[in-house]
């Protein structure tokens, strides 16, 4: 441990919220975060001499009516599956945070939408990469544009001081843990340099009108390193998930100031950078298996889009006392909810049987109507019987066993049609306007489904 003296002192720094403590502790009383504190050394602040600031550059407050609005004209990015995450485009002066596991694709798709946008003047800031090695996956992406500079960086006031210089149309900073403040002791990647780094980027953002893109770390829990207040800084953070073992990769918005946070865009890692899939339905799809229990078939809404996937069950005997419960793509206690409504008011037991539950191709379902899917598939791995081949599972399962209306249920139907499923059960309080190719099931309990299948 550092020892405190005259000209320096030791803090501790809550990693989640910034909170500063005197000395350690296992939980941080301002955020709840457990082992979430580190150790820094800082310097006595320096006291900045009396100044009278200059009438002329003092902030006047204006009427909202005379506010122009033409920085909310969005500018397309040329990945329309990015547009799609973004709400349409990128804002003017709009600050975007952008994370991800290593390796998951965060810097190839900036790099892709900085050679997309060749009427713009781009300025590229790279932190962890030479320009040679970014040169180099730019080879591979594709042709660049003659107006997108590489600046090799890290001292934020040289990247402010450069940005102003080129006066670009599009910022990219990757990454942010890799910036720092000469005038701050503490290394990069700290929550005081991160902060404040975020921070210059967010003046620059805001007072140049210059949309700026900023790739950030994650920890080993899967969070975004650094503090908390970072993401509250930011207008929109964008989220690259997907398995290492699969060229799938998802985007979505955590949150998003000038759009929906429920879109996703979907992309596949291919050896010129990713490539979008435009119908992500077919991609969960493929290679579903024929014949074989405990498999179902569902579709839920990623904002306006809807997507058809496919969810595996099994359910075995367990050696164990206590049985297991596992969920990969699926909320574990909505799992735990539907075994007990199909104990309690379909009379099957699972108490001593392992559950498996695996969305395919990296997707998370987080609608409830996904329930019913989920529901039918484990029905048929416990009963060890096939479901009905193209036939589609639609419904929220209440605590009654009742079926619940679900929204967006005509484009849940064509999604389905368009692919050829001849079946689809769905609640009874659901009526599809229109006529549809496919046959209609209505059913008002989960029970009643198992009746009609």
């Amino acid at each position: 441990m550092a020892k405190t003296t005259s000209k320096t002192k030791t803090v501790y720094i809550c990693s989640q919220c910034g909170n500063e403590n005197p000395k350690w502790a296992g939980q941080c009383p301002a955020c709840g975060a457990w082992n979430s504190f580190f150790e820094e050394v800082v310097q006595p602040e320096k006291p900045l001499p009396a100044m009278v600031a200059d009438p002329l550059k003092r902030t006047q407050p204006k009427r909202l009516r005379e506010i122009s609005a033409e920085s909310e004209i969005r500018q397309s990015t040329g990945i329309s599956e990015l547009d799609r995450v973004l709400g349409g485009g990128i804002v003017k002066g709009s600050l975007i945070l952008v994370s991800g596991e290593p390796g998951i694709g965060k810097s190839t798709i900036l790099l892709q939408m900085c050679m997309k946008m060749k009427d713009l003047r781009i300025l590229y800031v790279s932190g962890e990469e030479s320009p040679r090695q970014i040169k180099l996956r730019a080879d591979r992406v594709g042709e660049y544009p003659e107006n997108l500079f590489i600046l090799p960086e890290t001292d934020i006031a040289a990247v402010v001081e450069r940005t102003e210089e080129v006066a670009p149309d599009l910022l990219v900073v990757d990454s942010i843990q890799t910036m720092y403040r000469q005038d701050m002791t503490s290394a990069p990647g700290s929550v005081p340099q991160v902060r404040e780094c975020t921070s210059e980027l967010m003046r620059l953002a805001k007072a140049n009108e210059i949309p700026t893109f900023v790739v950030s770390h994650v920890n080993k829990e899967g969070a975004i390193a650094g503090p908390k207040v970072m993401e509250h800084m930011v207008d929109a953070v964008l989220y690259f998930e997907g398995e290492r073992s699969s060229d799938h990769r998802i985007l979505r918005a955590i949150k998003n100031r000038f759009g929906s946070t429920n879109e996703i865009g979907v992309f596949e890692m291919t050896e010129s950078g990713l490539r979008e899939i435009i119908n992500p339905s077919e991609m969960f799809l493929l290679d579903k298996p024929e014949n074989v229990s405990g498999i179902a078939t569902l579709c839920v809404m990623e904002g306006t889009r809807p997507i058809i996937a496919e969810v595996q069950t099994l359910v075995s005997k367990t050696p164990f006392p206590s049985p297991r419960r596992t969920a990969v793509g699926f909320d574990y206690q909505r799992l735990n909810l539907i075994l007990a409504v199909l104990e309690r008011r379909c009379g099957l037991f699972f108490g001593a049987s392992d559950v498996y539950v695996n969305v395919i191709g990296g997707l998370r379902l987080d609608e409830p109507a996904a329930d019913l899917g989920v529901a039918v598939a484990m029905v048929s791995a416990v009963k060890d019987f096939v479901l009905p081949e193209k036939t589609m599972f639609i419904g929220e399962i209440g605590l009654a066993g009742e079926l619940r209306a679900v929204s967006g249920i005509e484009k849940r139907l064509h999604e389905a049609a368009s692919l050829g499923f001849t079946r689809c059960i769905i609640p009874a309080r659901n009526k599809p306007k229109g006529s549809f190719p496919q046959e209609i099931i209505p059913a008002y309990s989960i029970k009643d489904v198992l009746n009609k299948i």
